[in-house]
């Protein structure tokens, strides 16, 4: 199973001609209404591979549930682990895509902020009878409040030696405080992070190949197994221990030159299709190339579930990735 547990949002998307912030009205188009949120699109990627895929987070008791529930729902997501919270809105994205594939997004966190102990219960006791079910695979992001975080870690923690693996997305960065953190990333079986976050989890502001995988070190020297890092050019640095070798691997998987359409989405993908691949054992370079095409595929496509495609239709993006992917230490 794939079990992702984070952030629901009810997406709302057009693209403009002009950079966002501006003081004058930007004229948009191409509007769209769609699902959205870290866990959801994990979650659709999940089952989007042919897996069991079931989705843990809070929807508000609004209409906007059903735009963020239903496409889920119709492609077969699990949806039994999403909870509603009364008198509280559903999360919404606004999302603005500049003519480069750029975007901006204002997200407002409504349900997805809103845990109480009883729906933190709840969530526990989802989440432990799913992962007795049989061995999982969980996505967690941080984009819900850090007390949920929490709570999915104790459960995790509680079940781990069942051969289950843990996935952090970890975005965004700066809701958690320094324990939380650090209990997020100790025993963590991968974790996925871009530049602009890497700063506030190793302190490295560099963005040079060297600096990367110093930070890449970093994060494996606070208990994560596999660390990859997302550069802004499309491209991933990824640090791993290369049992067959008995030797720690850093892997360069440079950007393939796509067209870029929207980065909506595109961080998501590698996430879920990184956890679908180390659910099916791939070896961690095949995981990290499968990863970074879903991801580079993601950006060629206006919107985000909309851009997950199946292994089949990546193929010949992975060869290339393949093709030009190196190590870093020779």
């Amino acid at each position: 199973m794939i079990l992702s547990i984070g952030s629901i949002n009810a997406d709302f998307q057009m693209r403009v001609d002009a950079t966002p912030g501006g003081a004058d009205t930007l004229l948009a188009r191409d509007f769209i209404r769609s699902s959205g949120g870290k866990a959801a699109n994990t979650a659709y990627i999940g089952r989007r591979y042919g897996h069991v895929s079931r989705l843990f987070g809070r929807v508000g008791d609004d209409d906007l549930a059903g735009q963020a529930l239903s496409p889920l729902a119709a492609i077969g997501v699990d949806l039994a682990g999403v909870g509603r919270a009364t008198g509280v809105a559903t999360a919404v994205s606004m999302i603005e895509v500049a003519t480069d594939g750029s975007k901006h997004a204002a997200l407002a966190l409504n349900a997805n902020d809103t845990w109480d102990e009883t729906s933190l219960a709840v969530l526990r006791g989802n989440l432990d009878e799913a992962m007795q079910a049989g061995a999982a695979v969980l996505v967690l992001d941080f984009e819900i409040a850090p007390r949920a975080v929490s709570a999915v870690l104790d459960v995790y923690r509680r079940r781990r030696d069942n051969g289950h693996r843990l996935v952090l997305d970890a975005s965004p960065t700066q809701r958690l405080s320094g324990p939380v953190l650090d209990y997020a990333l100790r025993g963590a079986d991968a974790i996925a992070v871009n530049e602009e976050a890497l700063a506030t989890l190793t302190g490295f502001r560099g963005r040079d190949m060297r600096s990367m995988s110093a930070a890449a070190r970093a994060l494996r020297a606070r208990g994560v197994r596999l660390a990859c890092i997302k550069r802004a050019d499309g491209g991933c640095i990824a640090q791993f221990d290369d049992g067959a070798n008995g030797r720690v691997r850093t892997l360069c998987v440079p950007a393939a030159s796509v067209t870029e359409v929207d980065r909506t989405g595109a961080d998501d993908a590698f996430a879920g299709v990184l956890a679908v691949a180390l659910h099916e054992r791939l070896d961690a370079d095949e995981a990290v190339i499968l990863a970074t095409a879903a991801s580079r595929h993601a950006v060629t496509v206006y919107g985000s579930q909309a851009s997950y495609v199946d292994r089949a239709a990546l193929a010949p993006l992975v060869e290339r990735l393949r093709r030009n992917a190196y190590d870093l230490d020779g």
